[in-house]
């Protein structure tokens, strides 16, 4: 559940949808790859527009709390250089991380560049890592997030690492839908799954191929006493 808090994104982040994205890709580094859509298209969509747009789709996907965002917005209102580097840095994870994924959905392997720039993420982020007691046993969390700006990217590197580990591998899928490409975890009983959202990506390819097919009737020559006619 999202928190009741939610940034004052600036005029510059209008084109952004962080804050309501839909949530397809089954685990969260999935959901971070898809915050842009369209790559290698004229129709490309960035939502990380800004800092404040990052914190907006991390509290979006419940992986930060109201407290740890507004402390974190007001963090990056004194160091405004700094936020604006995690961003650039947020970017390039995202881009490696989607190149990762992008390689296994279409079978084949992960370039080793990515990897090598996974594990040094895993190695500056892991340090921060601390096991905390919760109901039934332990589970991660943690140390001091509201004093790193980079702590919202994380869980996200964690997310990476524990998919590559433990996800089949075989269900990473992307999305075909024309200006997507997005990424997603096939957690379908038959495995069967092709689109990111069948009511988005799904329902605008049949009626792509719905008009296709319709104005190919209507075109189609026909034979009329021995001449041929245009419809």
């Amino acid at each position: 559940m999202a928190p009741a808090h939610r940034n004052h994104l600036s005029p510059t982040d209008a084109a952004s949808r962080a804050e309501r994205l839909h949530l397809v890709g089954g685990r969260l580094c999935l959901d971070f790859a898809n915050t842009m859509s369209g790559r290698g298209t004229d129709q490309l969509q960035e939502h990380l527009t800004s800092y404040p747009a990052l914190l907006a789709w991390a509290a979006h996907t419940g992986t930060l709390g109201g407290e740890d965002e507004a402390a974190l917005e007001r963090l990056a209102g004194r160091q405004a250089k700094l936020a604006q580097e995690v961003l650039r840095q947020a970017m390039e994870l995202r881009d490696t991380v989607h190149r990762i994924f992008g390689a296994i959905a279409h079978g084949r392997e992960a370039e080793a560049a990515d990897i090598d720039t996974l594990n040094e993420w895993l190695a500056r982020v892991m340090v921060h890592a601390r096991l905390a007691p919760a109901e039934g046993g332990f589970d991660w969390s943690w140390a001091e997030p509201r004093r790193s700006l980079d702590s919202v990217l994380w869980p996200i590197v964690r997310s990476v690492a524990e998919t590559l580990t433990v996800a089949p591998h075989s269900r990473i899928r992307q999305c075909p839908g024309a200006d997507c490409g997005w990424l997603f975890l096939d957690t379908s009983k038959a495995g069967r799954r092709r689109w990111c959202d069948m009511n988005v990506c799904g329902n605008r390819s049949k009626a792509r191929e719905h008009y296709r097919r319709t104005k190919g009737a209507v075109q189609r020559p026909k034979l009329v006493g021995g001449t041929i006619v245009s419809r």
